[in-house]
């Protein structure tokens, strides 16, 4: 049996995610999310037949030749299954903040902005939400400004949307049909009661919450070998800092 002594949080993330990924035939990644990246590999090294995966910005798991512009013409035609998306806030409703604090038009502070991520929330079916910092700061009551929505009116295709909300506390799932998120399970080394407290926004809580699962052996073998070795090849720094390989970029 695992100990959670001897395991990082970044591992137990992978492990996390990756089982929301069991099985999909198409898994994209943007370029800057090692942690997503390393569940997508993990989830394709279970089922290295079923299931492809796109890392923009790597060469060895890229099968774009256009970049972004070829992922949102796969993402439109139904062509990929997942995704992941951050944002400096999220509510309880799943919306995305990417643009700015306070007034639009004298913000307190102001972000790179959006790129495509409202599209691929429309276009991609199961969207994880992933946000390292949860503090009352992030999961926020209603963000400051919506730069993707996490819910739609009933009279707009939209076949894609948030599935789960993953942080370095917790995992939630969403329910479309409510609009909310259910708190799914704890990771190891926190409580619901902190999660309560360090979240801005509501939720719906089942009266027992599981912990979020620790890796067993074999997942723990596939993360730190061949997941890992790969992960060094888009995200190096990455990899030196979590798994010891090689040296930081």
């Amino acid at each position: 049996m695992s100990n959670s002594k001897d395991i990082r949080a970044e591992e137990i993330l992978i492990a996390a995610i990756a089982e929301m990924l069991d099985g999909l035939p198409h898994i994209a990644v943007g370029a800057s999310s090692p942690v997503p990246g390393a569940a997508a590999m993990l989830a394709r090294a279970r089922h290295p037949e079923r299931t492809r995966v796109s890392v923009l910005g790597s060469e060895k798991n890229n099968f774009f030749t256009d970049g972004g512009k070829e992922l949102f013409d796969c993402a439109g035609q139904g062509r990929i299954d997942a995704f992941f998306l951050g944002g400096a806030q999220i509510d309880g409703q799943a919306n995305i903040n990417l643009v700015s604090v306070g007034d639009p038009d004298r913000p307190k502070v102001r972000f790179p902005g959006s790129f495509g991520s409202a599209y691929m929330y429309f276009t991609v079916p199961r969207v994880i939400l992933f946000r390292l910092e949860h503090t009352p700061r992030t999961l926020v009551e209603k963000v400051d400004f919506i730069s993707a929505p996490g819910t739609s009116e009933p009279n707009v295709y939209r076949p894609g949307g948030p599935y789960a909300l993953i942080t370095d506390r917790c995992l939630f799932s969403f329910d479309r049909e409510k609009g909310r998120f259910r708190l799914a399970s704890v990771h190891p080394g926190h409580t619901v009661e902190e999660i309560r407290e360090q979240t801005g926004f509501d939720y719906d809580e089942p009266a027992e919450v599981p912990d979020t699962p620790l890796p067993d052996a074999e997942t723990l073998a596939a993360i730190r070998g061949p997941v890992a070795e790969q992960l060094a090849e888009i995200y190096p720094a990455f990899a030196a800092e979590v798994f010891g390989l090689g040296k930081a970029a």
